[in-house]
């Protein structure tokens, strides 16, 4: 079934793995500490003293397995009371695994040579362990170096986290390498029963999209259960990270059970709330009180499927090019607009629209930015015989005419390939309709739906929209956007401040279309 098995054979796939020994990926190494938090919070250490087997698929420089060393140091126990020869690792990275060799044989005076393998764990030979721990790599698909995404591709769709190819093209492309390593340790590592432990992006478990599949908890036929998290919130573990993470326990050829414990790290103590999917059973998490025992229905809103919600315009990497900061009209047919990249240039008006700000939502609905947008009022771009039509504009697309083309995405690529490249994303029929219920998507901790009409334009992903035709049905919408349904849920997903707070997926779990 999978691609190790079925498509090259072992030494060839460490051939193909080994130009990539000195990748460094996502290499952010637990502290000690931390380590020893894990291997005490989740009965590792006392496992392991029974006699269990631990398995660290990416240890960069050991610091999982030290920690039950230094841990059981800590507890009075001599070196050679502890069962070393039970740990086991595996790291991609031919210096951080050198490293690890040393400092055991240096420290501990452990010759760990016949239990460390210096492998890329897609290609690694299987051997089972009672217990896996891990750190893996945190890095978007999308991210990864263009030799290594051709390495790891095929897996995503082998081991069910990317629907087809072209998942991983589209929308997939930000599924984490992570939640690969995650399914391929619990399928290829991992005994009958046995539990798993990781430190993971967040993101895996409360964002809509690309983790989707990864949320189903099967692998083929396996099932494994997500018994609980513990979410780091603000607290900083690993200096320089961003993201937000937290650790996740599994339990192999076992079901989810929800709600399950979802722990927070507040002020310094762990705050026990409990966690679970509000809608289908591979939604993003929803995180409640533990004394919260009511499961609150919320309401439908009903829409005709040209009103889906939307992300705003996407220019590919131009916003300079199409974005104004200024707009001064010139004569009945033109205005003269100007960015800080860009002074005095002269565009058709019939091609110039408000694009939405900050400001435009308390209140203040007078335009301090604009977008050009080369397009018909039916959602289609302009062709080349349109555009010549107006002068202006033809000779400020053919000045930036390389620039445009050479923008990157599938989807855009598409466009260009065919003839237009001075197209732009999310622009469609629906960013003509006369009124838009408008609401701020990223960063933020509040829901605001607003109500905006006419030709005002949604900002990429700041922004997401509701386009309806007409007054009444706009007004309507808005009000059940308003009710606190969706404040409520979005608050529940903990992804306040993120880029993720409000985007239209989230919308969408509580539409229903009919046409």
């Amino acid at each position: 079934r999978f691609f190790c098995n079925l498509v090259l054979p072992m030494s060839e796939q460490q051939s193909a793995a080994a130009p990539h020994k000195n990748l460094r990926i996502g290499d952010v190494f637990t502290p000690l500490e931390w380590g020893e938090f894990v291997v005490e919070t989740f009965g590792v250490y006392t496992r392991w003293l029974e006699g269990a087997t631990i398995f660290d698929p990416t240890m960069g420089e050991g610091n999982l397995l030290e920690a039950l060393i230094t841990y059981g140091t800590s507890k009075g126990k001599t070196l050679e009371e502890l069962p070393t020869n039970n740990l086991f690792g595996n790291e991609l990275n031919e210096g951080y695994f050198t490293a690890a060799l040393e400092k055991f044989e240096k420290k501990y005076g452990l010759d760990m040579r016949s239990n460390f393998t210096n492998c890329d764990l897609l290609c690694l030979e299987k051997r089972t362990y009672d217990i896996v721990l891990g750190n893996p790599p945190w890095q978007n698909y999308v991210d990864l170096p263009a030799s290594y995404k051709q390495l790891v591709r095929p897996f995503f769709s082998s081991y069910g986290l990317a629907e087809n190819p072209q998942h991983l093209l589209l929308g997939g492309s930000r599924i984490d390498l992570a939640a690969l390593i995650v399914v391929i340790s619990i399928n290829d590592f991992l005994n009958e029963n046995g539990e798993a432990i990781f430190f993971l992006p967040l993101s895996l478990f409360l964002n809509d999209g690309a983790h989707q599949p990864f949320r189903s908890y099967t692998i083929g036929s396996l099932q494994y259960a997500l018994n609980c998290i513990y979410d780091f919130a603000d607290h900083s573990l690993f200096a320089g990270v961003k993201t937000r993470y937290g650790l996740a326990h599994f339990t192999r050829n076992q079901r989810s059970t929800f709600p399950i414990p979802y722990f927070q790290l507040i002020e310094g103590c762990w705050e026990e709330n409990i966690a679970k999917p509000m809608f289908q059973n591979n939604d993003p998490l929803s995180v409640f009180s533990k004394l919260d025992t009511t499961s609150k229905p919320f309401s439908t809103i009903v829409l005709p499927r040209k009103s889906t919600p939307r992300q705003g315009i996407n220019t590919g990497g131009a916003n300079d090019l199409f974005f104004f900061d200024h707009r001064t009209r010139v004569d009945s047919d033109h205005y003269l607009l100007s960015n800080k990249h860009h002074t005095e240039v002269l565009l058709p008006k019939d091609f110039v629209y408000p694009l939405i700000s900050t400001s435009n939502f308390s209140g203040d609905q007078q335009a301090s930015k604009w977008v050009l947008l080369p397009y018909n009022q039916s959602g289609k771009p302009l062709n080349w015989e349109q555009i010549k039509r107006y002068p202006a504009l033809s000779n400020y697309l053919l000045t930036h005419k390389d620039r445009l083309k050479n923008r990157k995405g599938v989807m855009l690529n598409s466009l260009i390939s065919r003839g237009y490249w001075w197209a732009l994303l999310g622009v469609g029929e629906y960013n003509f309709y006369p009124y838009k219920i408008v609401w701020e998507a990223y960063g933020k901790s509040t829901f605001n739906p607003t109500l905006f009409q006419r030709d005002w334009q949604a900002n990429q992903a700041l922004q997401a929209y509701i386009p309806m035709k007409t007054k009444k049905a706009a007004v309507a919408i808005l009000a059940q956007l308003s009710s606190g349904d969706l404040q409520d849920y979005l608050g529940s997903l903990c992804m306040q401040g993120t880029m993720n707070w409000a985007q239209p997926g989230k919308i969408k779990k509580f539409v229903r279309f009919e046409d």
